[in-house]
């Protein structure tokens, strides 16, 4: 494998865990700004974490069904630096809300089984047609609500050509995202639940070894 697998560790509610994902080696930190999630961060309590991140670890800002005005408030309490769309937004609601926050986004896909290689393609297309503020896909499972369901979804169903720009989602854990790396060759891993003894509820011992499992299959590759 001749690049390194990103590393997100999304749903972070607390100093000890985020220190855990930074001191493990993660790339990214999530913060869910979904009220209605049992990971909901509160902009204030997530710019107190932001503080404490060193450079180069990016904190992204999950959102879903926000609105541009929500959004670009959020972002002025706890700046973030790429928004995730993980709701119901259409292009239009996305683009409009980065543009207001003034921040990139990714934007969630909660694939199902009668998708198609061509319906992601044609799906980022779209996006990177509406808005240079686009940055990329997260694949995630289908699953009642919205992600953290703990559900893999068919990484078959993944073009071979998509597949290094994409970050892969759903389900992930300790114990398949080796085989995930190995399979799909996403250019990152986002992972929630899979790190988590209870739901919303982190790990720091299943953070710490997530991301070393993730190096490893990296080193194992090369």
């Amino acid at each position: 494998m001749d690049f390194r697998t990103r590393i997100k560790i999304c749903g972070l509610r607390n100093a000890e865990h985020v220190k855990a994902a930074v001191d493990a080696g993660a790339d990214a930190i999530g913060f869910v700004f979904y009220p209605q999630s049992p990971r909901y961060v509160a902009p204030n309590e997530a710019a107190a974490l932001l503080a404490s991140l060193p450079p180069f670890v990016a904190p992204v800002g999950l959102f879903v069904n926000a609105s541009a005005d929500e959004v670009a408030r959020t972002v002025a309490q706890a700046p973030v630096s790429i928004l995730q769309f993980h709701g119901d937004e259409s292009v239009a609601d996305c683009v409009e809300a980065a543009q207001r926050a003034s921040r990139p986004f990714m934007r969630a896909v909660r694939v199902t089984p009668n998708m198609s290689a061509a319906d992601l393609l044609k799906y980022e297309q779209n996006y990177r047609a509406a808005s240079g503020l686009f940055a990329g896909l997260l694949l995630d499972a289908f699953v009642d609500g919205y992600g953290g369901g703990g559900k893999v979804f068919d990484w078959s169903l993944i073009p071979k050509e998509l597949a290094p720009r994409v970050v892969l989602s759903g389900g992930l854990s300790v114990q398949n995202v080796a085989e995930a790396i190995h399979r799909v060759c996403p250019y990152a891993v986002d992972v929630s639940s899979g790190v988590e003894l209870s739901k919303g509820i982190k790990d720091s011992a299943l953070i710490r070894a997530f991301i070393d499992v993730v190096r490893q299959t990296n080193t194992s590759s090369d």
